[in-house]
């Protein structure tokens, strides 16, 4: 089934494909974006297709407008107020194409919707964990090379649940909202998660990520059953075909959630401790009855970078250096597993 349908109509014509480009690129878009720079061609595409969403310039919008085959109206506003368009929601049209579209999505998830139209989406998702009892392994750095080579041929999510992830200093910004916001969606039981969703990832070399919490604190409270509700959500009705969980073992219901992935990464050390360690975790597993999460777990030891250049290039001197070449060689390893189709 293709994408339900997101129009923008600007008799700007350069901004409005701008923004399609844009969107349409977007890894887990789960819309579909048609640019339009005037109303007849509009009209006449609404004609023949159900438009679940239309942005539209305040200068564009006409009566005739409220006629045609569309669902949800709103503005592209260039900050003006226009009283006659008052029952609209507006957005900021001179803004970040990212913060824009992430703007609508917002909207659009505390909208009640009678249908979803992404219900018969649902597809093959390959679910990874990334988890390892030892401490110092390169264990988000190797999830973080992972999910950029992946997203080189996959539209990949990445979900980091760690105590301390550190993502905002790699990446040098502040996130406005994160998975905490997300999960008092799913906690809340407002439905169309996918779009709040979409309107909180980010995307760096064209993988998509969820901002992780600020505060271990934030997300103490979140259940074993919120945790598998995000994941039933996106598997069920997002687009991306990869997701890879960053564990910790602080999260609620970890073993469940490592107990769901199709494949589990282990990155390990080989000194004494660190194998004392191992033992212990293995031991548990086996005592709880999780010795299924041990079948389906490759230890990795992987190769320790050298040097590198600045700190703000991190995650891209991951992708070509020492490690990415290993997580490459690794991928191709498997490519009679899900990488491979």
């Amino acid at each position: 089934m293709k994408k339900p349908i997101f129009a923008v109509c600007d008799l700007e014509a350069a901004y409005a494909y701008h923004l399609m480009e844009r969107s349409n690129g977007k890894p887990g878009m789960p819309f579909e974006m048609q640019a339009f720079t005037n109303i007849k061609s509009l009209g006449l595409y609404a004609s023949q297709h159900e438009i679940w969403i239309l942005l539209i310039a305040a200068k564009a919008m006409c009566p005739e407008v409220k006629d045609m085959n569309i669902r949800k109206i709103m503005i592209l506003s260039e900050g003006e107020i226009i009283e006659e368009l008052a029952e609209y929601p507006a957005v900021y049209k001179y803004q970040s194409s990212d913060s824009l579209i992430a703007e609508v999505m917002g909207y659009y998830s505390r909208q009640e919707a009678a249908a979803d139209p992404l219900a018969v989406m649902k597809k093959d998702v390959e679910l990874i964990g990334v988890y390892s009892p030892v401490r110092r392994t390169l264990k988000t750095s190797f999830a973080l090379t992972l999910g950029q080579v992946l997203a080189q041929g996959r539209t990949v999510l990445y979900i980091n649940l760690e105590a301390y992830s550190g993502m905002e200093e790699l990446l040098g910004k502040e996130f406005d909202t994160d998975i905490t916001d997300l999960m008092y969606f799913v906690k809340e039981g407002n439905g169309n998660v996918i779009y709040k969703l979409n309107s909180i990832v980010q995307t760096f070399h064209n993988l998509d990520f969820l901002p992780p919490a600020l505060s271990p604190y934030d997300i103490r409270d979140v259940t074993q059953k919120d945790w598998e509700g995000l994941l039933d959500e996106v598997v069920q009705f997002s687009t991306y075909n990869t997701i890879i969980l960053d564990l910790d073992e602080h999260v609620e219901g970890a073993f469940e959630l490592l107990r769901r992935c199709g494949r589990i990464y282990m990155p390990v050390r080989e000194d004494h401790v660190s194998a004392s360690k191992l033992a212990q975790y293995e031991k548990l597993l086996r005592r709880w009855d999780y010795e299924d999460i041990m079948e389906k777990t490759r230890k990795l030891k992987l190769p320790f970078h050298s040097s590198f250049g600045e700190r703000g290039d991190y995650l891209e001197q991951l992708l070509w250096g020492e490690l990415g070449d290993y997580v490459r060689k690794l991928v191709k390893e498997e490519r009679s597993g899900p990488y491979g189709k």
